[in-house]
């Protein structure tokens, strides 16, 4: 029984042997996915290009190594507003940056990124995953062959840096200013010349005065790139991009040649990037601004009351004209309108009357 027991117990783990001998091979045989993703961002830029790092990062660990991603900053590969084109021509696998750099391919693209005195971050992200803002941007980038995926926002943003004070809706005028998307065609409509740069070439030509003001994005990012050395003021609010979103783009043929469980993997990390980027400059943005304040001697100005209420006027008009550019813009615009309006009617009654009261507590506590 038992030189039985102990045939019966070899044949059993021979047979498990077999069985893990003959799965190896398609275990080993899995095929690998090598990627490149170029940006528009500087090398090295906190979050921005940083979180394009730590995206191919969790989706080479996530993956198991099955899907690696090698990431260029702005230049390195590609120059840094020719990425949307590079991805979609097939040249490379993904890109990133914010789609209101391509409005000269579809003004409907300048929606998904900023809209003047538009949502806030926290609007803009319903928008895209509990309204149709998503879907709309995938219809939007599929004549490109390419698949948008939100990338996070850069939160409220400040109002920019100027070499000469901002005093009433006429100082524009004249005024060189490198600013993108539908932000700058308000800026040009208020008498503005408005200049396109990435994030690389903004602080010489602040500097050299080839421009008298820029925006980029909040005092974690000012400080680093210098901004403070080159210009006098420091405007806010932010009213050209309140809740800034930015992106990931991928070749459709390619993202589509993945198996669906590398697709899900791809996926799930842009959506854990998407949280991670607000959080980053919402805790960092504090400090930086203090920094600027105390150490730097930064002046930081508001806008006056009067200026803010041309300025929006006059955005009313630009949304108007762009959104009557092409059919897609026209059907984002109205989108977006719509759901501006419902989360507006929410925000009214729960964080604005929140803030309000905090407003009011500050005010009697000095």
């Amino acid at each position: 029984m038992k030189r039985r027991d102990f045939l019966k117990k070899a044949g059993l783990g021979a047979a498990a042997v077999a069985a893990t001998t003959v799965n190896a091979p398609a275990v080993l045989a899995q095929k690998k996915y090598r990627w490149k993703m170029v940006t528009t961002w500087p090398p090295k830029l906190p979050v921005l290009q940083e979180g394009c790092e730590r995206l191919a990062k969790r989706v080479n660990e996530m993956s198991d190594g099955r899907l690696t991603v090698q990431v260029f900053a702005g230049g390195e590969l590609v120059p840094p507003l020719e990425s949307f084109q590079a991805v979609s021509d097939g040249t490379v696998e993904a890109g990133s940056g914010a789609s209101y750099y391509w409005a000269g391919k579809e003004p409907a693209t300048q929606w998904f990124a900023a809209v003047p005195f538009g949502m806030n971050a926290q609007g803009m992200g319903a928008w895209f995953h509990g309204g149709d803002g998503l879907k709309l941007w995938e219809e939007t980038y599929a004549p490109f062959n390419l698949i948008p995926r939100p990338g996070g926002s850069t939160g409220v943003q400040m109002g920019g840096w100027f070499n000469k004070k901002i005093n009433t809706i006429a100082d524009y005028k004249g005024l060189k200013m490198r600013i993108p998307g539908l932000g700058g065609k308000v800026v040009a409509k208020a008498g503005g010349t408005v200049v396109l740069l990435p994030g690389g070439e903004i602080f010489t030509s602040l500097e050299r005065g080839v421009i008298d003001a820029t925006e980029w994005v909040g005092p974690l990012h000012d400080l680093r790139m210098g901004f403070y050395q080159a210009a006098k003021y420091y405007y806010y609010p932010g009213w050209h991009e309140p809740g800034t979103y930015l992106e990931y783009f991928f070749n459709k043929k390619a993202y589509e040649g993945l198996p669906k469980d590398l697709q899900h993997i791809l996926n799930a990390a842009c959506m854990e990037n998407e949280q991670w980027t607000l959080t980053q400059f919402d805790a960092q943005n504090g400090a930086a601004l203090q920094t600027l304040i105390n150490k730097h001697k930064v002046e930081v100005i508001q806008f006056p009351d009067e200026v803010l209420a041309a300025l929006r006027k006059m955005a009313v008009d630009v949304v108007q004209e762009e959104a009557a550019k092409s059919p897609m813009a026209k059907k984002v615009a109205e989108s977006f309108a719509k759901f501006q309006k419902v989360v507006g009617t929410w925000g009214s009654v729960s964080e604005r009357a929140y803030f309000n009261v905090i407003q009011q507590a500050m005010s009697l506590k000095g």
